[in-house]
């Protein structure tokens, strides 16, 4: 059975609790995880970040000559009629790889089951941290380090959740190493699994919710 009624304390940047606390809604952050769905999801990201430009090139795209090898009978060997043929060194490949799309459909309430339970399976772990606000006035790697450490989140792989684009946010994370950071709006179940600790500003729990309800 989940914890229902789910509470968590809000912290500053400083690192300290504020003596606030918000309620995360149960249907988001306190299903039952489904682990299929959540495999799913991320197989299908996976899937989705190949690219499936592999090639080798096939008997009729070899460029060799069409000349017949050796005499038909009378070598004591198998009969031979082009160096494009497979068999020889430098000849076409049989059934080589050729481009194809990895990806493959799911749909859309398995996709926003797989969210949820990622993110109900961080929250039932004490995995996810709700942040007060997070402003960056200016791009500095050095000060989100701060942060981090306020946080105690160092050496942590972590994922920031934003209520909106913040782009001295953006830039200040994307230099330290296991550090993600997505809008509300576009937060994915790979992203979610992958993270030690959930990062959630205030402001972006009401769009996660209206996102995945």
């Amino acid at each position: 059975m989940r914890n229902k009624n789910m509470e968590l304390s809000i912290y500053n940047t400083e690192g300290k609790d504020t003596g606030k606390k918000v309620k995360l809604g149960d249907d988001i952050f306190a299903i039952e995880p489904n682990n299929h769905a959540i495999y799913l999801d991320v197989k299908q990201y996976l899937a989705n970040q190949r690219q499936g430009t592999h090639k080798s090139k096939e008997r009729a795209e070899i460029a060799r000559s069409t000349k017949k090898l050796k005499r038909q009978k009378g070598t004591g060997g198998a009969r031979a009629g082009s160096a494009k043929s497979p068999v020889f060194v430098g000849g076409g490949r049989i059934f080589g790889p050729q481009p194809r799309d990895y990806g493959f459909k799911l749909n859309k309430k398995l996709k926003r089951l797989a969210r949820k339970s990622a993110l109900s399976a961080k929250a039932s772990g004490g995995n996810i941290t709700v942040l007060d606000a997070l402003e960056m006035t200016a791009p500095k790697t050095k000060d989100f380090s701060l942060i981090m450490k306020n946080l105690g989140l160092l050496d942590k792989k972590t994922l920031w959740v934003l209520g909106d684009s913040n782009k001295n946010v953006y830039l200040s994370s994307r230099n330290l190493r296991g550090t993600n950071v997505v809008n509300a709006t576009d937060i994915n179940t790979y992203d979610v699994v992958n993270a030690e600790k959930v990062i959630i500003v205030k402001d972006s729990i009401e769009k996660i919710e209206t996102v995945l309800r």
